[in-house]
């Protein structure tokens, strides 16, 4: 199959493509190395020191030779998409933090322009270009919110129950049935997620394209077992825009800093390896959906709260002579930190999909990971500065 991932220099679309060659695909690539920029910019780094995009795009060749790369995302999108042909499109080319989108404006309007228009863009190139293609797009658990009501994949479900409180559970056919399911989001970066899942169901909808849209929970890790050496690691950050909450909780642990719980620490999302990761949006492509078809998978291996998540991370620490603490800080964000939770994954498992059922044994070997850089970490970058109101200032512990 020929797959085309977009962003691929990305922490994700690294291992993903190293990943798609071992497996017999053919791999190309797009990529305009705006992440490294805006890691620059905000003044962090990654803690994995990651190859320059030239020894990049030469070890994909050396693996595979027939690998093509662009380095133009905006101006060439269309003439690669032509020159490629893929068979699948993986999309993973958007800003992907929502702290970042909340700094400013010119951060907000860079996110909501890079993510909404750039994914319209694609959206027209593949109508003009390759149609028949399948779009899997990474969108986020992040846009549905925190409903006080199960979350289902994607739609509405056509089943309620009606007086569940009962042993016979009578169902009721729902008359939104079918619709997406109501969203809610926390960011101006989760707003951009929400109106790309619109606009591509309805060019499904409208032009018969077909589309697995992945509402995926924070990734952890940095190392795969298609990763064979430090010269093949993928990035990992660790700050408040960049890092996800346990790669951050384990670059805070190796310095011995406390781990920044957010609140009370009650705030609960679905999680899962880097490993699971890869493998799940390999079975989305593999698996297509037929044409017309927009279809919604969440992906995630269990739900985790912040304290739950701080407690694996000091006691791995420990089994490694680690001795972590933990703090709560003063909550950046505007969220509910108490909430109910309960959102269905059913559709990977289905496909193949045997989650991770026990992320310890995954955190302790993240953290041993990356012992050996924790040289690199900038300690003034582990507090939270940004935050959703607009009054920046780092977060004290409460």
């Amino acid at each position: 199959m020929k797959v085309l991932i977009l962003g691929i220099d990305g922490y994700l679309g690294w291992p993903l493509a190293l990943h798609l060659i071992e497996r017999g695909h053919q791999v190309s690539g797009l990529d305009c190395y705006i992440r490294r920029e805006r890691v620059d910019r905000t003044g962090c780094n990654s803690l994995t020191p990651i190859a320059d995009r030239l020894s990049r795009t030469h070890t994909l060749r050396i693996k595979q030779p027939s690998f093509v790369m662009s380095h133009d995302y905006v101006d060439n999108c269309e003439e690669f998409l032509r020159s490629v042909q893929p068979d699948a499109i993986v999309h993973l080319a958007e800003q992907p933090s929502a702290a970042y989108s909340m700094i400013g404006v010119e951060e907000a309007v860079e996110t909501q322009t890079d993510n909404i228009i750039g994914t319209l863009r694609i959206l027209w190139y593949m109508k003009r270009v390759c149609p028949e293609a399948h779009l899997i797009k990474l969108g986020t658990m992040g846009e549905y919110g925190t409903p006080n009501c199960d979350i289902p994949e994607g739609e509405i479900p056509f089943d309620c129950i009606s007086g569940h409180k009962l042993p016979s559970k009578e169902y009721i056919e729902c008359s939104m049935g079918g619709l997406i399911f109501p969203r809610r989001a926390g960011s101006w970066y989760h707003l951009t997620k929400v109106h790309d899942s619109y606009n591509i169901e309805f060019a499904c909808r409208n032009w018969g394209f077909r589309s697995t849209d992945i509402m995926q929970g924070p990734v952890f890790g940095v190392t795969t077992d298609d990763i064979k050496d430090d010269s093949e690691l993928t990035r990992f950050d660790y700050d408040e825009c960049f890092g996800t909450i346990i790669n951050r909780f384990c670059a805070q642990a190796i310095v011995n800093h406390p781990l920044t719980v957010y609140g009370v620490g009650n705030q609960t999302r679905g999680y899962l390896p880097l490993k699971d990761s890869i493998f799940c949006m390999t079975l989305a492509i593999e698996n297509p959906p037929k044409a017309g078809e927009y279809r919604v998978f969440n992906q995630f291996e269990r739900t985790y709260s912040a304290n739950e998540l701080a407690e694996i991370v000091k006691f791995a620490g420990a089994e490694l002579n680690i001795d972590v603490k933990i703090a709560h800080y003063e909550n950046p964000r505007k969220e509910a930190e108490t909430h109910y939770y309960n959102p269905y994954r059913n559709k990977l498992v289905e496909l193949g999909y045997k989650p991770t059922t026990d992320i310890f044994p995954e955190v302790k070997l993240l953290l041993g990971d990356i012992l050996p850089f924790r040289d690199r970490v900038l300690i003034d970058k582990l507090i939270p500065q940004y935050r959703w109101d607009t009054s920046h200032r780092k977060s004290k512990t409460v």
